[in-house]
């Protein structure tokens, strides 16, 4: 399955998708001419929840991380990098789960 935006709407990426065989995750988007479905709209907010996880990683790294500039001349090192970021995140993400969990506990035992 292939996730996509409203930007990727078209006939042409929905054809490339059935030709090669992935799903199908481009959002619907609205026109002049055609108005979504709610049929569509509630597509379009489940293929947003799935994104949004994704995207989640991105814009924080853009923003924290420098993640938009390539840090070395060679593409090896660079994901190297972005991998370790990667994993970093996954700690510093995951350290606040523990956390939260342990508040948790204290205020119901």
């Amino acid at each position: 399955m292939v996730y996509a935006d409203k930007g990727y709407h078209g006939k042409d990426n929905r054809n490339f998708l059935s030709l090669n065989e992935f799903g199908d995750g481009i959002m619907r988007k609205d026109t002049t001419t055609a108005k979504l479905t709610q049929l569509e709209k509630d597509r379009n907010k489940k293929i947003s929840k799935v994104r949004y996880i994704v995207e989640q990683y991105f814009g924080i790294s853009h923003l924290h991380d420098g993640g938009q500039k390539a840090r070395f001349t060679s593409i090896a090192k660079n994901n190297i990098d972005i991998w370790i970021r990667q994993v970093a995140y996954n700690i510093r993400k995951g350290i606040k789960i523990v956390q939260k969990m342990q508040q948790e506990k204290v205020y119901q035992g």
